[in-house]
């Protein structure tokens, strides 16, 4: 059966991974005030990717320690939860502007980054009416379908603001929901128009492929994806945004974490983990300093209902993005069914 199905991973190598941050200045300072995270990360040869939702010298003071470690840093400015916390679709203008902040900041201090990161997602409202009232999603969400436009503005202006971090020397990824792999195939742009999402080109492409947010297809998704992906991100492992009101996802054990890890590695070298804080409050870096790579993973069980779900998901975007093709279509269907039935 394929649920009993066991693959090894031959691949000698082992991944480069990378760990994702995303505390307050006060928390941040805490973490790395314990001197055993930083040596666990040195021997993981890991990197740090850290969100910037402030500039301020206790963030500062923490990159600096990172950078004398030797530990490389990919720096992730945000916007103050005011404003929206992540860049969207719609707000290229003031995430534009936050990277001249983030540089300011960054020359005053003297910090060294390995890169920048876009994380791009809808606004942290939209997270917070999910739990308050999902219903409430439908107005906000029904006029995005009326602006055809909108996808290509967000892309044109996440471009421009690519290549400008390009042109200073820095490298660019940016993290993305895996379902753009399906409106890709699709040539459609229904998702973007709903969700925000943007589908921009950087350095590193990273799929953020969490099971901890469904747990029965959530395996199944990195083993769908992976082998289509640059890098993947995988968890959650505690942790989360520091936005009020933000939902909390469950968080994945060490033995799901494990089975995510090597998972996702059968395709992909470069490993992403969210997040660096649940690493450390389940004391899961040491236990990855002996991880067992090669070790044999087992083949999700819902493996072909995915598989069915990603094909039903693309013929749905590819139908919505040629609403009257799919009419005529119908309606050259009916029309023969009839003749058919006359001549029967």
């Amino acid at each position: 059966m394929l649920a009993k199905r066991a693959i090894v991973n031959l691949e000698p190598k082992n991944p480069r991974l990378t760990f994702a941050c995303e505390l307050d200045p006060l928390r941040l300072t805490t973490l790395f005030s314990d001197t055993q995270v930083i040596e666990d990360l040195e021997a993981l040869d890991a990197r740090v990717a850290l969100m910037l939702s402030d500039f301020s010298p206790e963030r500062a003071n923490v990159v600096q320690q990172l950078n004398t470690a030797g530990i490389p840093v990919v720096g992730i400015p945000l916007l103050p939860f005011e404003e929206g916390y992540y860049f969207t679709a719609d707000n290229a203008p003031q995430a534009a502007e936050r990277y001249e902040k983030w540089k300011a900041w960054t020359a005053e201090h003297n910090l060294g980054w390995e890169g920048v990161g876009l994380d791009i997602e809808p606004d942290a409202s939209f997270y917070q009416q999910i739990m308050e009232n999902p219903y409430k999603l439908v107005p906000m969400l029904l006029p995005r379908l009326l602006d055809a436009e909108r996808p290509k503005r967000a892309q044109a202006a996440y471009t421009v603001l690519v290549e400008k971090i390009r042109s200073e020397d820095y490298s660019v990824e940016n993290y993305q929901f895996p379902l753009i792999a399906d409106e890709r195939r699709a040539k459609a742009n229904l998702l973007q128009r709903l969700l925000g999402l943007v589908d921009v080109r950087t350095d590193r492409e990273v799929w953020m492929l969490y099971s901890s947010f469904m747990r029965t297809l959530g395996p199944a998704l990195i083993w769908s994806y992976a082998p289509e992906a640059e890098a993947v991100a995988v968890g959650t492992t505690g942790g989360g945004p520091d936005v009020p009101g933000h939902p909390q996802m469950p968080t994945l054990d060490w033995d799901e974490l494990a089975r995510d890890l090597r998972l996702a590695h059968l395709w992909c070298d470069d490993l992403y983990i969210h997040s660096l804080e649940g690493c450390v409050e389940q004391d899961f870096l040491g236990r990855l300093r002996s991880f067992n790579w090669q070790e044999q993973v087992m083949l999700p069980r819902t493996v072909r209902l995915v598989g069915n779900l990603r094909r039903l998901l693309r013929v749905t975007l590819w139908a919505g993005a040629r609403p009257w093709r799919v009419l005529g279509i119908a309606a050259a269907v009916v029309w023969l069914v009839r003749q058919w039935r006359r001549s029967a």
